[in-house]
């Protein structure tokens, strides 16, 4: 899987679990940040939210989520 792919995916389901736009939810998602296996091989990626502090908390229970299916991603 890819950065932009796990963007697609948290965006779908954020709309889809919790309304408003997609653009909406990709400015308070940012950019998925990628660490080298070499440093992080259980789980190379993160993502720093922005917004209240709801939203924040909906995004990283879904990243905990995602993480387990999608530990590894791409460029």
């Amino acid at each position: 899987m890819t950065s932009d792919k796990i963007i697609d995916l948290l965006v779908a389901r954020l709309v889809r679990d919790h309304g408003r736009s997609k653009h909406h939810w990709r400015k308070v998602l940012g950019a998925v940040r990628l660490y080298s296996r070499d440093t992080h091989p259980h789980c190379n990626w993160t993502v720093t939210p922005t917004g209240t502090s709801h939203e924040i908390s909906v995004i990283e229970s879904l990243m905990d989520d995602l993480r387990m299916r999608h530990p590894l991603l791409t460029a």
